[in-house]
Order: C-alpha cells, then structure tokens, then sequence
C-alpha cells in the first residue's frame, strides 16, 4: 500500500506529467488535495531531484514566480517529435473501429460496402494488435470487439452500454455511421 506521502507526491507528479504546459503552485495544490503551499513546494523540490537524479530526458523547471512544468529537455526536442505525433492508429482505422464496436458483429463484407476495399487491411491491423477478432461464416469473416478493446480504450465490455457510450461520446461520427448504413 503507497505511504500518504508518496500518494502526495504521486498527485503532484501526476498533475506535472499530465498538464503538458506549467502549473501553478495553487493548481498543484488543488491537485494534491491540499492547501499547504509550503508543503506542495517542499514535495517539488524532492520531485526535481527525483527527475535529475534518475531521468536524462525530463526535467521539472520553475517557470515565472509561481508556476513549473514537467518537460523534455530542450536537446532531445528534435528528436522526440518525430514520435510526437503519430497517433496509435489513423483515422480511416478508428473509424472502421468504431463502425466495428458500434454494429457488432459484422461482416467483412458489410464493412468493405461501407468504408472500401481498404477495410481489409484495416482488419488486419486491428486483429493483430488485438481490438478485434473475427469468426469464419461462409465466405466472409465476421467481426467483434474484444475484452482489450474495452480494456484499453476504457468502455465497457457489454455490448450494449457499449453502444449506448459510443453514442454518448462520438454523437457525429455515429451518426455519419448510422448514415452510410442507410444510403
């Protein structure tokens, strides 16, 4: 079980990585559930040492008078975004998982009438990295959404809440689905 001080530390840590542009010390406050500036300034100072003493690409700074930022060391800039932003999957793939997630089971077939022949090496993709997997019937596959699906993206694994929070969460992109499944 974590110590209250490092669960302390833990939020403070959490809010600097998480934030991606400096924070106060009152946000870090509010972050760590408490209203002893002295005690949130004295965590940072251990939290900095922490960061040189172990990381050679990272590092907490003091911005302004009041405010610090988790941040990649300006030498590695360059280099880190190259990875900056390539998304996990690209668009054209999420959408034919979201078709996937929303219309479930579905076949190979009815996703190619929808979203093009390209869906099949979309399909691929997404059963090799474990999102999907497929059931032969007849000619075609049919294809559903697994448990690391919901693992990894945070829904649920009930098909049926599923939906109800894709909705929830995508109300266009479900509705342009819903769309192409009319036309």
């Amino acid at each position: 079980m974590m110590s209250e001080d490092k669960s302390f530390e833990g939020r403070i840590e959490a809010a600097l990585y998480s934030a991606g542009r400096p924070i106060s010390v009152d946000e870090l406050c509010r972050a760590a559930q408490t209203t002893s500036r002295r005690k949130v300034i004295s965590s940072l100072l251990k939290i900095i040492k922490k960061v040189e003493a172990n990381f050679a690409a990272i590092e907490v700074i003091k911005v302004g008078d009041d405010s610090y930022a988790m941040q990649l060391k300006p030498q590695f800039n360059s280099m880190a975004k190259k990875f900056a932003n390539q998304p996990l999957l690209s668009k054209s793939i999420m959408k034919t998982l979201t078709m996937i997630a929303y219309f479930q089971p579905v076949s190979a077939r009815s996703l190619s009438a929808r979203r093009g022949s390209s869906v099949y090496r979309h399909l691929k993709i997404l059963e090799s990295m474990g999102f999907v997997s497929s059931t032969a019937q007849g000619k075609s596959s049919s294809y559903t959404t697994t448990e690391y699906f919901s693992d990894y993206f945070g829904l649920p694994k009930d098909k049926t809440k599923l939906k109800e929070s894709l909705k929830r969460l995508f109300p266009e992109q479900v509705e342009q689905s819903l769309h192409q499944v009319s036309t």
